[in-house]
């Protein structure tokens, strides 16, 4: 589609018939949708789905997170009418992607939620399609990470992060935003000794076997030898990234409900996502934007260009497929 054809386009997301290619459309106006991409719930031939999942009720501190895919998917339009910059292929033009709209669920049927979204998730790779997962509070990982288990076995888990997340849960039932992935590890979910948490900078005596590269430990050695380490252990194995924006000090994302100072700057993450491309990703999440508390937009910003380069390192391996 071409530049020139920029002043016929309005409303991208509904009118566009093309799952692939950029999109020029005034950045301030329309529909927004993920990158501009189509809504459609119509996975045929779809590489790659971006899915909203608005749920906050397992926040242990600030709320707010339940506006986080709309303000992410507003905050992408700026992105839309370029490739991603420093990839050498070209994601948004060689691949279909969709944004699969929101999830739907009962606000106020908490117990229901994770197993309708763990189905949500199977309709999607149930397509041979991978899901790319706007938050939503930390705690959805876990329902995805079990639609993911089914298909892959047991997955080596990336996580970029102030917390780990791994404190005990009082039952494998349990709704918190903090102890997910004590449930997923003790469940057989996720392998641990093939599992990184990237940025971590609070305490947690029992690490449950998963290798940390904490935060001190990332401004030390940088951004890529810590791709390095992070691709040492992954190596081959399927893995799913996950990404707390929390994982950013507070200057570069303050929209978040536990934001905690030190922590990985956006330039950092940026290169550390960069580097590791050729790691088997199977899909991926960005979660915690709180809105309310991102008075200038900039969590968001993080935010969409977090999910944008996810799909950048989905796209490195599906070239062959372009």
């Amino acid at each position: 589609m071409a530049l020139e054809d920029a002043k016929d386009m309005i409303d991208h997301a509904f009118t566009r018939e093309d799952l692939k290619g950029l999109s020029f459309e005034i950045t301030f106006g329309g529909a927004m949708s993920f990158l501009r991409r189509k809504y459609t719930k119509d996975l045929t031939s779809v590489d790659i789905a971006v899915t909203g999942v608005p749920f906050d009720q397992a926040v242990t501190n600030r709320p707010g997170t339940r506006l986080g895919p709309r303000a992410i998917r507003e905050a992408s339009c700026l992105q839309s009418p370029d490739e991603p910059y420093g990839w050498p292929h070209k994601p948004l033009s060689t691949l279909a992607i969709a944004d699969y709209g929101d999830m739907a669920f009962d606000h106020a049927n908490v117990p229901e939620f994770p197993g309708a979204l763990t189905e949500h998730i199977r309709g999607i790779l149930a397509a041979d399609t991978a899901s790319v997962v706007l938050g939503g509070d930390h705690y959805i990982s876990f329902p995805i990470l079990k639609a993911y288990a089914e298909k892959y076995g047991p997955i080596s888990l990336l996580q970029f992060d102030a917390h780990t997340d791994t404190w005990p849960g009082d039952n494998m039932d349990r709704v918190d935003h903090g102890t997910m992935f004590y449930k997923a590890v003790k469940m057989g979910i996720v392998d641990p000794a093939t599992s990184v948490q990237v940025g971590i900078r609070t305490t947690n005596e029992d690490t449950l076997g998963v290798n940390i590269i904490d935060a001190p430990t990332v401004h030390e050695i940088g951004p890529v030898e810590t791709a390095k380490r992070i691709k040492a252990v992954l190596e081959d194995r399927p893995a799913y990234l996950t990404f707390d924006i929390d994982c950013l000090d507070p200057a570069y994302a303050p929209g978040t409900g536990t934001p905690v100072w030190g922590g990985l700057t956006s330039a950092q993450a940026s290169r550390i996502l960069r580097e590791i491309a050729g790691i088997n990703i199977k899909g991926g999440d960005v979660v915690e934007v709180s809105p309310p508390f991102d008075t200038t937009g900039a969590t968001a910003i993080a935010g969409a260009h977090v999910a944008t380069e996810i799909i950048c390192l989905l796209g490195w391996n599906m070239r062959d497929n372009d």
